[in-house]
């Protein structure tokens, strides 16, 4: 019991960072250790928060449309443009067998048809605003690896080829309907009539690609859309057919989810993240209000470190980290029915200039993710985002290098999402980050 006070007396003299310490020992169990033993756990250890922006990420084969803007109040203003190629299966009218038959056949219209996948980020009560325009520029990445990021862009032609403003039903209905330009229709349904376009080559030669652009005079929400059921359908008939007759359709659609991606962005001028540094350096929760930050699609993540980890080994001859808590609080009135809490984080292992090598682990190599507690309560003290650190932690304390790794926090679908989430630090005045470490000696 002596050497147990002294331990003790020593963690609370080496880690203070201005918190009461919560002491408390209970017998290890066969989840830790196979033997009888006494643990302290630990509160005071220093935890540094920072903002961090990653320099791009893969929005392209993510099977998702992502068309809106919005102002948000600490993030700036949002926006997200889609990019995609069309293809169809059949380069060919309905049944032609020959060219004195196809000349019976005349244009109708032409639509873009697009179908909800039931993501919306924003304020849905407010009606949305976008273009289609025509690219000028095929759809085929500038990079080595064949992806398109959320910087990419491809230029356009400034005429629209349909508008639509919309009131966002994305959990109500099943699709938009976006009526396209008849001249544009028309022309493509000679070419196609000809025989001038016969196969994908000859299509995507004609018509490189299109790209939907949110208005910026309306701001309210991004939209979800699903690439694999959203198509270009072109209604066409018969001359002096029978009024009873249906209309023939030709279907357009991205049939290559690789030639699809989201260009996403987010002005932050005027706000606390304008100074943002380059993706190797971080900016210190110290200069951001005693908080992180974490936005999907436009990179923006946060770092946690935990600098004097490795002085535990100076606790003891034979101790070890049995088990550690991580708790994020997400700061008061950041979130709510707009701008909801996301059930999850995603948390990666990174190097000091923000690299990442992998998914934060537990001891039996299964990936670990901060799971979101909301039980109510009156003061909201109760929510959360719970991670389980203690593997982690025990390796950081065992490096025979310098070198320290950090845990980076990101919310799922980085790369098909705008979501966000703001998180308190150490020195936060109501939602303190939490660290709880399980110590034996033996």
């Amino acid at each position: 019991m002596h050497k147990f006070i002294l331990i003790l007396l020593f963690v609370l003299t080496l880690f203070s960072c201005g918190t009461d310490t919560d002491t408390g020992e209970f017998t290890v169990g066969s989840d830790y250790l196979a033997l009888s033993n006494k643990v302290i756990m630990i509160d005071t250890v220093t935890v540094e928060m920072s903002t961090i922006n990653f320099d791009s990420l893969a929005t392209s084969n993510r099977g998702r449309i992502l068309i809106g803007n919005y102002d948000d109040p600490i993030f700036g203003k949002v926006k997200s443009d889609s990019y995609f190629q069309l293809s169809t299966s059949n380069y060919a009218l309905s049944s032609v067998g020959s060219d004195t038959e196809s000349v019976n056949y005349v244009f109708d219209s032409i639509s873009m048809i697009l179908k909800y996948d039931r993501y919306y980020y924003g304020d849905t009560t407010k009606v949305q605003t976008f273009n289609i325009h025509r690219l000028i520029q095929k759809v085929k990445p500038n990079s080595e690896d064949d992806n398109f990021y959320n910087n990419s862009t491809l230029s356009y032609n400034p005429e629209s080829l349909g508008t639509i403003s919309y009131r966002p039903s994305p959990l109500h209905k099943d699709s938009i309907n976006v009526k396209m330009s008849k001249e544009f229709g028309e022309a493509l349904f000679q070419k196609i009539k000809k025989r001038e376009i016969t196969d994908y080559d000859s299509f995507t030669e004609y018509l490189k690609g299109l790209v939907l652009v949110p208005e910026t005079s309306n701001s309210s929400s991004a939209i979800g859309f699903s690439v694999s059921t959203s198509k270009v359908r072109m209604y066409y008939s018969k001359y002096q057919a029978d009024v009873e007759e249906v209309s023939y359709i030709l279907d357009f659609q991205i049939l290559d989810a690789t030639k699809q991606f989201n260009s996403i962005s987010s002005d932050k001028t005027g706000t606390i993240l304008q100074n943002l540094p380059v993706s190797s350096s971080k900016l210190s929760s110290i200069l951001t209000n005693n908080q992180g930050y974490i936005q999907s699609g436009t990179g923006v993540a946060c770092r946690v470190d935990f600098p004097n980890i490795k002085q535990f080994k100076n606790i003891s001859a034979n101790g070890a980290i049995v088990d550690a808590e991580l708790i994020l609080k997400p700061v008061n009135n950041s979130y709510s029915e707009k701008y909801p809490l996301a059930d999850s984080l995603t948390v990666y292992v990174g190097d000091n200039l923000n690299r990442i090598s992998g998914t934060l682990v537990n001891a039996a190599g299964t990936s670990v993710y901060g799971k979101l507690n909301q039980k109510s309560d009156e003061f909201n003290e109760n929510v959360g985002y719970y991670i389980s650190v203690g593997t982690f932690l025990q390796k950081e304390m065992l490096k025979q290098s310098d070198s320290r790794s950090s845990l980076i926090l990101t919310l799922p679908g980085i790369a098909q999402s705008v979501n966000r989430i703001v998180l308190g630090d150490q020195k936060h005045l109501n939602n303190k980050i939490q660290l709880k470490i399980y110590y034996i000696s033996y």
